[in-house]
């Protein structure tokens, strides 16, 4: 087959970018090893700085206890639990202590945004800070200190990091080495190279003037993806998201194939919903020279994995019959993305049932595939998860 030279060059170059966002964590990793990492410091105020620590919940208030009891446990005091039971029947959720507040919308909001600011309007007293807990999490005992200390040098925006509570199947030890990956190069790894960590829905924490400023005008939006606006909208207006390796939150992970379809369902709409506002911060972090807006823009239109993966794989048979000399640079490229991968369980201690696990990967990116199907009607899947196994805070902590 005769390829012209402008056609050869052509798809070199469209290879060449589908190859970027592989090999773009492998590049910020030999950044990262070159930047001395930024310290942090332990606060030196005298008084705890004041919380509200909102908890959402819809149609399920099975683990509210948990997770009220894991935060009531934390080594800090001063804070207030705002509990958002929407859709909830709160007749049985009896919870003796002052410090947490139950809330009970007369009508359903069925939207993250909108049970945040049905509690910020609804706050007992002024608050400082606030941080965003679902349902199925359970909270380290150092948590409000650990990220204090990241307020405390500046930052008005903090990422904490959401380690799995449940590895009892293969699915959820998937879920959970895939949430290590992207937790590596999206928020260790960036976060390091000057720009900003990616905020991941839960585990969040903010100035209560910074949430109000960049969520409030989105307080009526609809549909998932309210982290994404809200990180967004703090790169573009030129501030960085700290990301806090030692704020520990325990956060469920998708242990049946159903759930996994409809959560991914609803993350891969959410990408094609909100590509356009990485285009947007791109151009503009190029223009004004600025890395942090710039290198998060990347992350922001990087395509879901699955999708990247399989377009290399169906581009990698191709080139073995049109262009055999492009296969070794896609077989370097690819042991760039698995040494990233494995640099990722490293650094955090991923469990042997993971490594295990591994092996089944093929079938979790099957039902990726099927969740593609179903990424135009996410909207209407059910925007809670269902969650059966109960797990224990002092159970994660022995673990």
């Amino acid at each position: 087959m005769n390829i012209t030279a402008e056609i050869l060059t052509v798809i070199i170059v469209l290879q060449l970018i589908l190859s970027l966002p592989l090999l773009l964590p492998f590049f910020r990793y030999l950044v990262c090893m070159l930047k001395r990492k930024a310290s942090t410091r332990r606060s030196n105020q005298k008084q705890e700085t004041d919380y509200a620590i909102i908890v959402t919940a819809y149609e399920e208030i099975a683990q509210i206890p948990q997770v009220v009891d894991s935060i009531l446990q934390m080594n800090y005091a001063n804070f207030l639990v705002y509990v958002v039971a929407d859709r909830c029947d709160v007749s049985q959720l009896h919870i003796a202590d002052n410090r947490v507040i139950v809330l009970r919308p007369e009508e359903p909001l069925s939207s993250n945004i909108k049970s945040h600011f049905y509690a910020i309007d609804r706050f007992q007293r002024s608050h400082e800070r606030l941080t965003v807990i679902d349902s199925d999490n359970l909270v380290d005992p150092e948590y409000l200190n650990a990220l204090n200390r990241y307020f405390d040098v500046g930052f008005a925006a903090v990422q904490g990091i959401r380690k799995a509570k449940n590895l009892n199947t293969s699915y959820a030890c998937l879920d959970e080495a895939g949430d290590m990956y992207y937790r590596y190069i999206d928020r260790t790894l960036l976060f390091q190279c000057g720009s900003s960590a990616s905020l991941a829905g839960s585990g969040m924490a903010f100035s209560i003037t910074c949430y109000e400023r960049y969520l409030r005008p989105y307080r009526h939006k609809k549909g998932a993806g309210f982290d994404k606006l809200l990180q967004y909208a703090i790169v573009n207006d030129g501030l960085r998201i700290a990301f806090a390796e030692e704020a520990i939150v325990y956060d469920e992970k998708t242990a049946k194939s159903g759930q996994l379809v409809n959560q991914r369902a609803r993350w891969i709409n959410t990408w094609f919903k909100f590509a356009l506002l990485g285009g947007k911060l791109l151009v503009k972090g190029g223009l004004r020279l600025d890395f942090n807006r710039f290198a998060f823009a990347l992350t922001l239109l990087r395509p879901p994995l699955f999708l990247v993966l399989g377009g290399v794989f169906a581009i990698l048979l191709i080139d073995l019959f049109l262009m055999p000399y492009m296969v070794w640079y896609w077989v370097a490229t690819l042991a760039a993305f698995g040494f990233v991968l494995w640099k990722a369980l490293r650094h955090f201690n991923a469990d042997r049932r993971i490594y295990r696990a591994l092996l089944s990967a093929p079938y979790f990116v099957y039902h990726q595939i099927i969740a593609l199907l179903n990424a135009r009607r996410a909207n209407k899947l059910s925007v809670a998860t269902k969650h059966e196994e109960q797990v224990e805070i002092n159970d994660l902590k022995s673990s």
